[in-house]
């Protein structure tokens, strides 16, 4: 069974920066694709950024060109670096295997975009 942990999320201006990590129970950064999602209230939860075994990223158009994925294969940890941040991005964002396992959803990290 996989865990998978995020964290660094919190409050922040709008314009500003955070960046995310999801730490892994297990070496399996380079054998699986990754993504990083969020989901507001009311809303679904959606993906955000993908990160394959190759290393090929993907993103929403949303946060193209302000959110950046990307891993630490020897310390089993996917980052979100994410920048400009407006209040549209404030949401529980989660990491998880793409296309997701329902049973290693983590808990999420809160990240509010707010003056």
């Amino acid at each position: 069974q996989v865990q998978l942990v995020e964290s660094g999320g919190g409050l922040v201006q709008p314009g500003g920066s955070l960046r995310l990590s999801c730490v892994a129970s297990g070496s399996i950064l380079s054998i699986y694709n990754m993504g990083w999602y969020r989901q507001a209230p009311g809303k679904t939860r959606e993906l955000v950024a993908r990160l394959s075994r190759g290393g090929m990223t993907n993103y929403a158009d949303s946060v193209k060109g302000r959110f950046t994925i990307s891993r630490d294969n020897a310390k089993n940890t996917v980052y979100l670096q994410m920048n400009s941040l407006g209040p549209e991005d404030t949401a529980v964002y989660y990491c998880n295997l793409h296309p997701p396992v329902p049973s290693y959803w983590g808990q999420g990290t809160q990240v509010t975009v707010s003056s």
